[in-house]
């Protein structure tokens, strides 16, 4: 098992993407945490349904896994998995119609926020079942080996999700078959109310990869750039044909399980030491001096602007049609534009 997590605050050696894509990493979460406090508000404000599962604080490890893959490669979301879909490459305007329930989103209004789903830029979906990502990622990655693509499957989850059995058998199987996927694990400390400690039998969850014939990897989960370099060694891996990699990205979620969280479980002393390794701020200030606080601070400003726009448009479209809610289906819609 290797732990890339930095442990005396030294600069650790990464073969790190370019400036200007580590500049887009830093726009997309600066996006994700104005969705997230854009959705908060709108919450408040009685304008949303059901609860909102946020993920202020985690938008690292989505935004940097997915810097990582390839247009062609796949993903598979959880229910908190606004940074994976901007992260692939959603449409910021068609994620927060879809989350507000509008004809205009990515999905017809019909997934709500929990179930986004795009093919066209390989988002297999998020999902509301805890650990369901990860057969579904191992599935396409069967798929992948059978007919010979290039292409890899990554399936995120949570801690929570570690424990189920769903969880250990997908990962046999990828490891028996040396299956082209990767395993994200964002450990945010956290399932629901209860801190991971009093989950797991074991603190590092990615110890467990060598019981499956893989590879693990611990993270610092709010360094983009470390879990950019993560994945993109799993990719090659797999995309190489020598099997799945389990990461295990450390991070923290600094509100509520969802919106109808109460909180008070989270103890102040340990927020404000997450607070103070923010994920944004670490790679503004890593890149302030190549590419000034100027150009980052107008960076920032547009990406705000440009996801708050997109909830204004949102609340001014119009709400799907209801006989579009329940038809077509998937597989309707497929043979009707078949030629």
């Amino acid at each position: 098992m290797t732990d890339t997590t930095p442990t005396d605050g030294s600069p650790q050696p990464r073969n790190a993407p370019s400036i200007e894509d580590q500049v887009e990493m830093l726009r997309k979460m600066v996006l994700v945490r104005t969705m997230e406090e854009e959705l908060g508000r709108l919450h408040k404000a009685g304008k949303t349904r059901g609860p909102i599962h946020r993920c202020d604080g985690q938008e690292a490890v989505g935004i940097g896994a997915t810097a990582a893959l390839l247009p062609e490669d796949v993903v598979t979301s959880t229910h908190r998995g606004h940074a994976h879909y901007l992260g692939k490459g959603l449409d910021p305007k068609g994620v927060a119609a879809e989350i507000m329930g509008r004809a205009t989103g990515l999905c017809g209004g019909r997934a709500g926020h929990m179930l986004v789903a795009d093919k066209t830029h390989g988002v297999l979906g998020g999902n509301a079942i805890v650990g369901a990502s990860i057969p579904a990622a191992t599935g396409m990655a069967v798929s992948f080996q059978l007919t010979g693509a290039s292409s890899i499957a990554l399936a995120f989850f949570g801690d929570g999700a570690a424990q189920t059995g769903i969880c250990h058998e997908s990962m046999n199987l990828a490891g028996l078959w040396r299956l082209p996927v990767v395993f994200v694990c964002e450990h945010n400390q956290y399932g629901l109310t209860v801190p991971a400690r009093q989950q797991s039998s074991v603190q590092d969850l990615a110890v467990r990869a060598a019981g499956y014939g893989m590879d693990g990897v611990i993270v610092d989960g709010n360094d983009a750039l470390a879990g950019y370099d993560a994945v993109a060694e799993a990719a090659a891996r797999a995309r190489r044909g020598d099997g799945p990699t389990l990461i295990e990205a450390k991070t923290y979620r600094m509100v509520g399980f969802s919106t109808s969280d109460v909180g008070g479980y989270q103890p102040a002393e340990e927020m404000d030491a997450w607070r103070s390794r923010d994920p944004i701020d670490r790679l503004a200030d890593a890149l302030a001096p190549q590419v000034g606080r100027d150009r980052l601070d107008s960076v920032a400003a547009a990406a705000r602007e440009e996801m708050e726009e997109a909830f204004r448009s949102a609340m001014n479209d119009p709400a799907p049609d209801t006989p579009l809610v329940v038809e077509p289906t998937y597989a309707d819609a497929e043979a009707r534009t078949a030629p």
